[in-house]
C-alpha cells in the first residue's frame, strides 16, 4: 500500500505541473483542432482511470463499515456518522456525487466470502472489466446499474449477464452493430431498453407503487409564492414534458419589434427582445398557457354551470390609474393590476404578415414544410436527433432534407430524419453525414470519431431500439 500511495503521490505531483502548463501557459491557445480533441480525450481516459480507483477505494470503506458493531465500523473510528460523511469530507466532493460513487462501487465492487475467503463475482462482472480499461467512469456505471439493478429479482441472472456483456461491448465499441465506443447517455438508454426487454412482469409493479404514491397539493400562499409538491405518475409527467418542450424550443426566434429609427434614417431598424426568464420560470409560464388552453377547452366539468374560468373582480377607478388591488376566486392573496389585465385577455396568438395600414398580407405556412402527422412520424422513427449522442429529444427537433428541397428532394418520411438546431445548421461542415437507405436513417460519423468511416444505421427511438434486444 506505501509504494501505491508513494505512486499516486508521484503522479499528484506530476498532474499539477501538467495543470499549471494547461491553465497558466498558452498550450491551448496554440493548440490545432486536432490536438486539442485527442487532449480532452486523453484527459478523460486518465480521468476514468483515477475514477476507478475511488469506485474501488468507496467500495472497500463500504466493507470496512458494514459491521453490525458500531464501534467496529471504519466510520465510527474515524470518528464520521457514515460512508458518504468519510467520503465527502476525504474528496471534497458533493454529496450527490459522493452518492454517484457508492452507486457504481456497488455495481462492480467484488466483495469477499465470510466462509471460503473467496472474492465473490460483482453484480456487473463485465462493466467492471470495461472500468479496470478505462472506458467507462462513474457516469457510464451509474448509467447501466441504475437500469438493470433496479429491477432486482424480476431479472434473471443469466439475463443480467447477458445485458452487461453488451453493454460493456458498447463501451469497447465491438457490440453487435460495431459503433464506436458509446457515451455514457447512451449507455443509459441502452441499459433502460434492455431493462424493459428482460423485466418479466414489465412496468406494472413499478407503475402500481407509482400509482399509490401520485399527488399534487398546494401550499400556503407566501410573499414569493404559492409553493406546490407532489409526484407525478411518469406518463403525467411526460405530457407536462412535451408541453415544456413545445414552449421552450431553443431555436425560436422570438417576437421581433420595431425600434424608432433615428430621425431621417428610412431603415427598417428590429430588435429581439432579450428574454432574461430562467428554464424555471419558462416552465412556470408553460404551465401557465397549458391551464388557460384546458380551461377554454370546453373538455373540462362545469363548476357553477360554467366553464372553469378564472373570474377577477376589481374597480374601475383602480384599472383607470392602473394601481390598485384585483381579486380573483379561490385566490386568497391579492394582485396587481398587471396581473389583472393579464389574465383579463384571452385568446390566441397567431403569425400574420401584415401591411403598414394593417391589412393582412399572409397566413400560415409554405406547404413543403412536414405537417404534423409526418414530424410524429419520423419522430417514431427516430427517436430525436439522429446524431450519435446529442442526446436533444424530438420536441426540440428539426426536420431536416436529407436531398434538400431545392435540389428536387421531396417533403416526405423517406427523405426527413430529425436533427437538432444546431446539427442542422452545420450538418455541411462538421463532418457529420447523413443519408436515407431503403428509408432508414444512416450516419457516417467524422474521421476522428470514427476512423472506419462506416454509414451506421441510426436511431434513439426506445421502440425500436426494444426490438432491436429481443430480435437478438
Amino acid at each position: 500500500m506505501e509504494d501505491l500511495l508513494d505512486r499516486l503521490e508521484t503522479l499528484d505531483a506530476m498532474m499539477a505541473e501538467v495543470v499549471a502548463e494547461t491553465l497558466i501557459g498558452r498550450a491551448l491557445r496554440t493548440a490545432d483542432e486536432t490536438a486539442l480533441v485527442h487532449l480532452i480525450s486523453l484527459t478523460g481516459r486518465i480521468g476514468r482511470r483515477l475514477e476507478s480507483v475511488l469506485i474501488e477505494s468507496v467500495g472497500e470503506i463500504e466493507t470496512r463499515s458494514s459491521s453490525g458493531d458500531r464501534a467496529d465500523r471504519m466510520t465510527t473510528r474515524l470518528g464520521c456518522h457514515d460512508v458518504p460523511e468519510l467520503v465527502e469530507r476525504a474528496t471534497l466532493c458533493s454529496r450527490s456525487s459522493v452518492s454517484r460513487l457508492r452507486r457504481a462501487s456497488a455495481a462492480v465492487h467484488r466483495e469477499v466470502s465470510i466462509t471460503t475467503g473467496e472474492m465473490l463475482e460483482p453484480a456487473l462482472p463485465a462493466m467492471r472489466e470495461a472500468m479496470c480499461a478505462s472506458l467507462v467512469g462513474v457516469d457510464g456505471l451509474v448509467a447501466v446499474a441504475g437500469p438493470l439493478l433496479s429491477a432486482g429479482s424480476r431479472i434473471s441472472r443469466e439475463a443480467l449477464l447477458a445485458a452487461d456483456t453488451a453493454l460493456a461491448a458498447a463501451s469497447r465499441g465491438d457490440g453487435p452493430d460495431a459503433g464506436p465506443p458509446v457515451s455514457a447517455d447512451l449507455l443509459r438508454l441502452h441499459a433502460q431498453t434492455w431493462s424493459a426487454a428482460l423485466d418479466q412482469d414489465g412496468a406494472e409493479p413499478r407503475e402500481r407503487m407509482t400509482a399509490h404514491r401520485r399527488g399534487f397539493t398546494l401550499g400556503t400562499p407566501t410573499e414569493a409564492g404559492v409553493p406546490c409538491r407532489g409526484n407525478l405518475m411518469p406518463e403525467v409527467a411526460a405530457q407536462l414534458q412535451r408541453i415544456f418542450d413545445a414552449h421552450l424550443n431553443p431555436a425560436g426566434q422570438g417576437v421581433r419589434f420595431a425600434e424608432h429609427a433615428p430621425e431621417g434614417d428610412d431603415t427598417d431598424h428590429a430588435v429581439i427582445p432579450l428574454d432574461t426568464r430562467t428554464r424555471a420560470q419558462k416552465q412556470h409560464d408553460a404551465l401557465a398557457s397549458a391551464l388557460s388552453v384546458a380551461a377554454s377547452s370546453g373538455l373540462l366539468p362545469t363548476i357553477g354551470g360554467a366553464a372553469p374560468t378564472l373570474v377577477v373582480s376589481v374597480r374601475e377607478q383602480d384599472v383607470e390609474r392602473g394601481k390598485g388591488h384585483a381579486h380573483a376566486e379561490g385566490c386568497d392573496t391579492p394582485l396587481g393590476m398587471a396581473a389583472a389585465l393579464h389574465i383579463g385577455c384571452a385568446g390566441v396568438i397567431q403569425r400574420v404578415t401584415l401591411r403598414d395600414d394593417g391589412r393582412i398580407l399572409r397566413i400560415g405556412i409554405e406547404e413543403r414544410i412536414f405537417n404534423r402527422h409526418q414530424r410524429r412520424a419520423i419522430a417514431l422513427r427516430d427517436g430525436g436527433c439522429i446524431i450519435p449522442g446529442c442526446g436533444v429529444p424530438a420536441g426540440w427537433c428539426e426536420i431536416h432534407h436529407v436531398l434538400e428541397h431545392v435540389n428536387g428532394g421531396p417533403t416526405h418520411t423517406d427523405n426527413g430524419v430529425l436533427l437538432c438546431w444546431h446539427h442542422h445548421r452545420f450538418i455541411d461542415s462538421a463532418g457529420w453525414k447523413v443519408r436515407m437507405s431503403r428509408g432508414v436513417p444512416e450516419v457516417r460519423a467524422p474521421g476522428w470519431c470514427d476512423a472506419t468511416l462506416r454509414w451506421r444505421p441510426v436511431t434513439s427511438s426506445k421502440t425500436r431500439l426494444q426490438d432491436a434486444v429481443l430480435r437478438r
